[in-house]
Parts: C-alpha cells; structure tokens; sequence
C-alpha cells in the first residue's frame, strides 16, 4: 500500500528555514518565517501569558476532556475582542481549533457541507497554506485580482472587478488585517465597497484574521471585520491567538459561523462540534484557557495590550526606518510603501531571481515572492538589508 504513496511537494517556508540553518555565514538574515522576533531575535512568551499560566498551573484541578468546542468562555471572549458589539452573541456559533490553520480547515469544511458545489474566490496572493489546503480539499479555487507589483498597494479596482462574478452559494476569502503576504490593507470605504458588492452578488464572505494588534491597533485590525460582520447575512471566520499572544505552539484558534438569523446559530454550532468530532474530537486546552483567563481578567488584559501595543509600534518603527534607509540608498522614495504596509509582513515585489541573489550573495533569506518578514528585523540589520536590497538591483 505505502509503495502507492507520492512525494509531496516540499513547504517552501520550511525548506527556506532548513536553508537558514544550513548557512553557516555568521550575518545571515533571516526574514523568511512568519513569527515575531524581537531586537534579539527571541520569540518572547509575554508577559500576561506568564502569569496566567503560573494562576493555571496553581489552580488547575483536572486535565479532562472539556467539550467538542472547548471551552465555551474562550469562544465568547476571542469573539468579543474581533466583534466588540457589531453582532448579538445569540447570532454567534464557535469553535475551538487547533491554531488559526485549524479554523481554516474547519470553516473551509463547513461550507463545504452547507454547499457541496461551493467555490472559493482567493485573492492573488495569499498565504500559500489557503491554497494548499483547498487543493488537498479537492474545491475549485478562483484568483482574484489583489497586490499591485508596481505600486505595491492594493489593486483595489481589479479586485472588485474581479469579485463581481461571484455568486450565491460562493465562499469570498478575505484577509480581516495584516495581510499576508503583502502587508497591504484595505481601508474602511474599501471594506464598505466589499460589503455592497457581497451584498449585491450574494456571495457569503470568510475572513481570516491572524494578526490583530499587529496593524494599526486591536480595535482599528478589527474594523473591516465588524463592519462585515454587522452588514451581510452570514459569515464565516477563522481567527488565530498564535501572533498577538505569542503561543504559537499551543495551538489556538477559533472557527466561527455568524447569521443575523438567530435561530440558526444553534445548527451551526451544532456543525461546528461535529466538524470538531470527526477531525481531532476535543480541541487543544492550554493556550485557548490562557486567551480566557488573560481577556477576563481586567489587570492581565491590560498587561496584554500594553505589551503588544509595544510590539505593534517596534515594528512600525522598523517599517520606517527601512523607508528611510531604501531612501537613502536608493536615492528615490520608490521603497516608501513599507513605511505605509502594515502587520509582520511586505512584498517587495522583486523578481524570484533577484530573491535567490539575495540570499546567495548577502545571505538573506526571504520567501520567493520577495515577501519579508518585517520582525526579523532588528535597528543594525535594516541598513544592512537596504544596502543588500539596492546592490542586488530592486
């Protein structure tokens, strides 16, 4: 049986990480992986979250099973932080998942069910673990129009144009912040033209929303999504604490399905706890109790804001003064849009092989698509960089 089996076809962030650690040039830069670092490339466990797990280890009296969704108080504190009070709580189904990839899964499977025929509008780019996923799923996938390469911007026109061939019984994957790869953002009149044009198509939205706190702040990265959210019939979102929390390795997320029409949330939850049963049966409880303990705690939330917004701000510092050294180098202001990006990540918009003569000639590492990793960064490797990025020819 196994003799049957196919090479899969290698992650390309992995294997840019195994190159990382292969290279034994002492400057190397890494800006491939999509996780926090701070100034001295460590991934901090923060602070709130340090202290909530001392109050758990201390007051933990049992490692059972909690429930197919989990525990129901994470579900409702995580959504209340992405909703705040656009959408009524009764209108709300959740489900505990393993990691924001895991709510992709789970919201990609629900509508799957809800519609069997379903199409997927993905923009172009996305994280490449979208496509890979639908692809495994076996769903018809469609691009639509996303990342000027010239601009660097959102090629908002293209993307509308693109979108209105959607239908009812669709599914619309958006970014609700942060995007990644490119960094680029919708604004709210944006976001508003989204919701007339799902309005007028009938085309139900997902969003993905992995970075919270990273952009502009935890109430302006949640905007778009709560104006979506408070605007169309139903929606479907797949939201992760790995970032803005900083536990990436315990594996918590959140897969939620909302409708105005309230006497559906109950079959939706319902979904949600089966879809659950039939991939992993209990979610993962460490991380997702850590989330609830520190967003109902009003002395820990404030810890928890505080340091990320601390977070949030070293990396707009970074982004301008990468600006002002491509500034610098290049002589032109034609790099000024990483000072405008938001979130971990920018796509230069370089050409693979200019990518491949970075990391070869100045051994900085970054993904093919000349997607960078803002926090990878730190105040002695940005000119660095800059100089890498003119002398490769940019």
């Amino acid at each position: 049986m196994f003799s049957n089996l196919k090479e899969q076809p290698a992650d390309k962030i992995l294997q840019l990480m195994k190159m990382y650690r292969d290279d034994p040039r002492p400057e190397k830069i890494d800006l491939g992986v999509g996780v926090y670092k701070n100034a001295e490339g460590k991934t901090p466990i923060m602070r709130a979250i340090k202290a909530a797990e001392k109050r758990l280890w201390e007051e933990e009296e049992t490692k059972s099973y909690v429930g197919l969704i989990g525990d129901p108080a994470y579900r409702d504190a995580l959504a209340g932080l992405i909703l705040g009070d656009a959408v009524a709580s009764e209108n709300i189904a959740g489900a505990a998942t393993p990691g924001g990839t895991g709510a992709v899964r789970q919201c990609f499977e629900m509508a799957r069910m809800a519609n069997p025929d379903l199409r997927v509008f993905v923009s172009n780019p996305t994280w490449p673990n979208h496509l890979s996923i639908l692809k495994f799923m076996g769903l018809p996938t469609i691009e639509y129009r996303y990342f000027d390469n010239e601009t660097r911007a959102v090629d908002f026109d293209g993307m509308m144009e693109d979108l209105k061939d959607a239908k009812p019984g669709d599914l619309v994957l958006l970014h609700g912040c942060c995007h990644n790869p490119t960094g680029a953002n919708l604004n709210l009149s944006q976001w508003q033209a989204v919701v007339d044009l799902l309005l007028k198509t009938g085309a139900t939205p997902m969003i993905d929303i992995a970075y919270q706190g990273f952009g502009d702040g935890l109430e302006e990265d949640a905007a778009g999504t709560r104006l979506v959210a408070k605007s169309v019939p139903e929606l479907l979102i797949a939201a992760s604490c790995s970032k803005n929390f900083g536990i990436y390795r315990e594996r918590a997320g959140l897969a939620m399905a909302i409708t105005q029409d309230a006497a559906q949330t109950g079959l939706n939850q319902d979904t949600l706890a089966y879809l659950n049963r039939q991939n992993y049966s209990f979610p993962p409880d460490h991380g997702t109790r850590l989330v609830t303990m520190i967003l109902n705690d009003a002395e820990l939330k404030a810890d928890w804001m505080a340091e990320l917004e601390d977070v949030r701000l070293g990396m707009l510092k970074l982004r301008e003064q990468m600006a002002s050294e491509l500034q610098k180098a290049s002589g032109s202001d034609r790099f000024g849009f990483i000072a405008q990006h938001r979130g971990m990540f920018s796509r230069l918009g370089a050409a693979p092989e200019l990518v491949q003569k970075l990391r070869e000639e100045h051994a900085i590492y970054m993904i093919g698509d000349s997607r960078m990793n803002i926090a990878g960064l730190n105040e002695t490797t940005v000119p660095i960089l800059a100089k890498a990025i003119v002398d490769a020819g940019i």
